[in-house]
């Protein structure tokens, strides 16, 4: 029979074992809390504006990222980039919108 502690130790190491296996073929994941942001931290710089999900696995990913906008296919083999488009201020997107109401006034 074997010590208490060696029990424990083995049992928490095929619990790891399989946690690590499941993750692996994406049966689970592990998603850890993220506190609040603290006082004095730079602002964020990456965030996911849409995600659109194509199959269990597979799914399209919008990122704003330094003023860029990033078309992202996500696969269980990686990730790459579809298109690289640059971000329109919101000043372009106002003036946009008056064109396309002022044009449709129009017609």
């Amino acid at each position: 029979m074997l010590p208490p502690a060696v029990a424990v130790s083995l049992v928490l190491t095929l619990l790891c074992g399989l946690l690590w296996l499941a993750r692996r073929k994406g049966l689970a994941t592990l998603a850890l809390s993220v506190a609040a942001p603290r006082a004095g931290r730079a602002p964020k710089q990456l965030r996911v504006v849409e995600r659109v999900s194509l199959t269990g696995q597979h799914s399209l990913h919008l990122v704003a990222c330094a003023g860029r906008l990033l078309v992202v296919a996500v696969s269980p083999g990686g990730c790459s980039t579809l298109a690289d488009l640059a971000e329109p201020s919101r000043e372009a997107l106002s003036a946009g919108e008056a064109l396309s109401v002022a044009s449709g006034a129009r017609s």
